[in-house]
Parts: structure tokens; sequence; C-alpha cells
């Protein structure tokens, strides 16, 4: 788990979600539904926070504060309809999910820095998180339109993440009490590796062209997303 965690958190610091989206793959093949979204919340806080303090400067606390108001309207939505995860759901739903990255988003008009697109945005974002486990291409396709340049993509996500992983948490809390000591112990473990994992990925990042960043992203997304669909698919079978 150890050597996952650092490879995922790896991706994270550079491209923002691919490994998280890795990291719950592994986990998922490991345990329960539920009990998977509560571990990778508790290990992307780490990651996604280590990630954020690392780039603060860089945050846009206007855009996340919006976010963040979005994020608790989905959390009480979810709550209000006593939601319940599953394998099938799980993996289709993330699967599909890179389609986004693909989508025409210039023609959408969908802008983070516009109050009201932050709040949509933190709704959807939220909601999936909590319901699938991950939802970077959701936030990916309301930022890839600002003009804000790679880092601060990157150090804004990374907060309202940090805070979406902590709502998942909470929310899956009963959970992730069914661990074993032994379970809490690799939780604890994966803690410093994550923040090791980000702190290289920063590294890569700043190396990164804006136009490399987007295209690598997209292309990453995409192919973890086919062996989540392809994974969500023979499970009906």
């Amino acid at each position: 788990m150890s050597v996952t965690v650092f490879l995922t958190s790896l991706l994270s610091g550079v491209f923002g979600m691919a490994g998280g989206l890795i990291l719950l793959w592994v986990l998922l093949l490991l345990m329960p539904v539920a009990t998977a979204i509560a571990v990778h919340g508790l290990v992307q806080m780490v990651a996604n926070g280590s990630r954020a303090w690392f780039s603060r400067s860089y945050v846009d606390r206007r855009i996340l504060a919006i976010l963040c108001a979005g994020l608790l309207a989905a959390v009480a939505l979810l709550l209000l309809v006593d939601y319940r995860p599953t394998l099938v759901v799980v993996s289709i739903s993330v699967g599909l999910m890179p389609i986004l990255v693909w989508l025409p988003v210039k023609r959408l008009e969908l802008d983070a820095s516009r109050p009201w697109h932050a709040f949509i945005c933190g709704i959807i974002s939220g909601g999936l998180a909590i319901g699938v486990g991950v939802s970077g291409p959701i936030i990916d396709i309301f930022f890839i339109r600002t003009e804000l340049d790679r880092r601060t993509v990157i150090a804004t996500k990374a907060a309202v993440q940090f805070l979406t992983h902590g709502a998942k948490v909470i929310f899956y809390w009963d959970a992730a009490l069914t661990l074993s000591s032994r379970d809490w112990i690799a939780v604890a473990a994966a803690a410093p590796i994550a923040v090791l994992g980000t702190g290289s990925g920063n590294i890569i990042l700043h190396r990164m062209t804006d136009a490399n960043f987007r295209v690598w992203t997209r292309w990453i997304v995409t192919a973890i997303g086919a062996v989540y669909f392809t994974r969500g698919v023979l499970q009906l079978v």
C-alpha cells in the first residue's frame, strides 16, 4: 500500500486527480465500497492537504469559499436521501467521468471564477466525491476555461478536495470504524508517504508548461476511466 500511495500522490501532485483515481481503484479491490471510499478520503486528505499547503500562496480563497458552500449543499442532499454506494455504480460512474475532459468546454462557458458557476461546481463535484469517491474531472471542466495558471488551479483544487475528502470521511465514518487495527496502522503509515509523493509531484508540476499539463491530464485520466468502466461492465455481466 505504501508504494501505491507514494506513486498516486506523485501523480496527484502533478496532475491533481489521476493519483486519487488509481488509489480508489486499488482500495475497491481490497475493501467494501463504503469503507474503501472512507479510507480513500483519509489518505487523500493528507495528500491534498499537503499539496494545498505547498502551494498555499496560489489558492484563490474567494473561489474556494463558494465551492465549499456548494459542497455543503451536496452533503445535505445525500443525507436527506440516505445514499448508499455500490461497486457497479461507483465503477461505471467513475469510468464515464473522463468523457468530461474531452467536452468542448469553451462552448459550455463554465468558469469557476464566476460565483454561480463555482457554487454549481461545488454541488456537483461534492455530490460525486461522496457518492462515487472522486470528482476531479468535474472540477476540471469548471477550471479549464479560467485565466488562472496551472499552479493556482492545482492549489485551489487541492484545497477544496481536502475539504471534500474530509466530508467523505465523516459521511462514511461508520464504515471506517469497521477497519481493523492493522488497517489503521497501514493508513497512518501511508500519511507521511502521501506528503512525500505530493511534494515530489509539486516539483515536477513547476517544471511543466500549461499546454503539456492539460494534454497529459486528459490522456491519463481517460486511460484510468477506461479501466473503471470495464470493471463496472464486468460486474454487471
